[in-house]
């Protein structure tokens, strides 16, 4: 019938260094890819600069990315940081722009503007009442 192998045929503390290695591993690919993307990222570092560091860091990746990160890892959190700033920023101006009415001016805007009419007699009220209906629906 040839060999059946069981569960208990794996031990405990093997399936937990299996594990504990994929994870290391899976960590490390991560730190590899954050310090390549951060290389690329910097726009401080010109051409050959960057070449450089890229060709260190792929040739000789755990002596590379351990000198990158002791020479340059201060600077990583702070380009991540304004990354994300310049991220949110266009995320903003992208909301505020697309949520704004189509001619610029805020439903209050318009309100007020149509209560300035009102108030000089140009419009009556029942004008009133409607185009402020449109405004607000």
């Amino acid at each position: 019938m040839g060999n059946l192998y069981l569960a208990y045929d794996y031990p405990v503390l093997g399936a937990f260094w299996t594990v504990m290695w994929i994870f290391l591993w899976i960590l490390w690919l991560m730190v590899l890819f954050r310090v390549i993307a951060d290389i690329f990222r910097d726009h401080t570092l010109h051409g050959w600069a960057k070449a450089g560091w890229l060709f260190f860091v792929i040739i000789l990746p755990f002596l590379g990315v351990l000198i990158y990160v002791l020479v340059r890892g201060k600077d990583m959190g702070k380009r991540e940081a304004q990354l994300a700033r310049e991220q949110q920023e266009a995320f903003d101006t992208y909301i505020r722009e697309t949520a704004a009415p189509s001619g610029g001016a805020s439903h209050a805007d318009e309100l007020v503007k149509l209560a300035d009419l009102k108030a000089k007699g140009a419009i009556s009220e029942d004008e009133f009442q409607r185009a402020k209906e449109k405004i607000l629906h």
